[in-house]
Parts: structure tokens; sequence; C-alpha cells
């Protein structure tokens, strides 16, 4: 029996990838493919007619069943882009979203002097994609990197020694930015936390089963871990210091708790609400603090 060439194998795949309800089945196909043979994709298309030795195919037919199943293609390659750089990720972080990219456009924007020595923190820091993009933009600053899971804390570790910049973040297992007294340090907080309501996971599209619950969900009303970010940011803020957090369509808290002041929302390409910016300003030393119930 004569072997498939690239193109056929190709399009096996993809046909495949459609009858399981992959909604990019030939994008999906190729990716795994460049990830099994280590072809770019024009190497691919010069090679369509070539033969695909048995090794590789059974390889790839493994990977292609295993997305059929809508593990994330991520998952199979174990990694992903995010702003124009390759981050390692595994089942126990969340893979790095392209809308998440927009707390980087607005850290930017309100940080622009990026030779400056700001002190971030990137709370639920996940594969560290926040906290070493941070890193990366802005060469003199320092960056708080935690995360209830250790084996986050690792995985984003790792992503920090690959681009270079271990030296300058610090890796803390932590509930949010619980157990931290020292007021004042954060010029911002950025955080993308578990946003999606208990009554929202039964909505989630399949390929989300697989990506840790605890980085996706508060298990109630998806917004428990922005009014404990508030609360923690009356003394973690520098004055004027900025809380950035992610979320969906649980929305945002309208009127937080003084001296904290929304600032602003912003939205996807979509229209779609994706994150809410706070701004600590105090009157005085002490503050207002009415927490948040």
């Amino acid at each position: 029996m004569p072997s498939s060439t690239i193109k056929e194998t190709l399009q096996e795949a993809v046909t495949l990838l459609r009858k399981a309800g992959c909604e990019s089945p030939r994008l999906d196909a190729e990716v795994l493919w460049m990830h099994v043979s280590g072809q770019s994709k024009t190497e691919t298309i010069m090679a369509a007619y070539e033969a695909v030795p048995l090794k590789n195919k059974q390889l790839y037919m493994a990977s292609i069943k295993r997305r059929c199943l809508r593990e994330p293609v991520a998952y199979i390659t174990g990694k992903k882009e995010f702003w124009s750089r390759s981050f390692m990720v595994n089942a126990d972080v969340l893979i790095p979203r392209p809308e998440t990219e927009h707390m980087i456009e607005w850290v930017l924007g309100h940080y622009p002097q990026q030779d400056h020595a700001w002190y971030f923190a990137d709370v639920g820091t996940g594969s560290g994609c926040i906290a070493v993009t941070l890193a990366c933009e802005y060469p003199k600053s320092r960056i708080l990197a935690c995360d209830i899971s250790l084996a986050a804390i690792e995985t984003a570790r790792s992503n920090a020694i690959y681009h270079g910049v271990e030296d300058r973040i610090d890796f803390v297992v932590s509930d949010l930015l619980l157990g931290y007294a020292e007021p004042a340090l954060f010029d911002a907080i950025i955080s993308n936390p578990p946003y999606v309501s208990a009554e929202e996971m039964h909505q989630l599209p399949p390929d989300l089963a697989y990506e840790p619950k605890a980085a996706l969900t508060d298990h109630g009303d998806g917004l428990q871990c922005m009014r404990k970010l508030l609360n923690q940011s009356i003394l973690l803020l520098k004055n004027k210091g900025h809380l950035c957090v992610e979320t969906g369509p649980c929305g945002y808290i309208k009127t937080p708790p003084p001296p904290i002041t929304l600032q602003s929302t912003y939205r996807d390409l979509a229209g779609h609400l994706r994150g809410a910016v706070y701004c600590c300003r105090r009157v005085d030393q002490t503050g207002q603090m009415d927490i948040l119930k």
C-alpha cells in the first residue's frame, strides 16, 4: 500500500477535525503537522507531494486524535504565542489568549516610560505570559508574579528563564495578594483572575474542559476575585497606581471601595467587554477604607 503524501495526510486530518466539530480544522491540521514534522509552512507547501514517513504519520495522527477529542492545540504542541513571543504551556495553566494582550496594550499606554524602574504585580500569573512580557518590555522594571498553584509558578519560572528575565521577577505562591502587608508597593497590579461564573461554566466550549477550572471560575458570580483584589489594592497600590483586571460577561465592580475609583473599561475588536481599570487616589495618608462586602 503506497504511503500518503503530505497533502493527502493533511486533507485526511482536516476531514477528521471537521467531523469532530473543531472551529478551525485546516489551521489545526497545519499547526500540528508543523509541530510533528518540524517543517515550516513554506516547507510543508513545497513538499506537499512527498510521501510521509510511517513514524511521522503515526505521530501526526495521534496528535489529530487528541485534537478530535477537543484537547487544545497548545497543550498538544506545548507552546503558545503571546505578544509575539513563544510560551511553554501545559494543563496546569490557562492557554494565553489574544484578548489578554489588551492588558499589555493598556500598560504600555499608561506607563510609556519603558526605561523607568516600575514595580508591577501580575496576580494569577499562570504561564507567566503577562509578567514575562512586562519584564521584556520594561527592562528596568521589577515584577511580582503570584499564583495559588505551585505547578503554575514553576511553568511561569521556566518561561521567564527561557526569555532571560528571571532575575527581575519574584515568583510567589499566594492566594491573590493575600499576606502582603507593606503598604503602597506597586505602580500597577495586573490580573487575569478566574472570572467565569458558575452559571457560565455550563456554556463553555468543550476545549475549555482541559484547562484548569481553578483558573477559570470562582464558582460564584465571577466577581469574587475582583472584589478581593480591590480591597487588597487599597493598601498595596501607590497613590495614583492602577489595577487592571480582565473580565467577561460577569461584568465588573462599578462602585469600588474608596480610595479606589473606576477609571475606565475596555473592549476587544468585536466590541465585547474585556477589562476594567481602577485607580487609587488617596486624599491623605490613611484614606477611606470602606471594605467592599
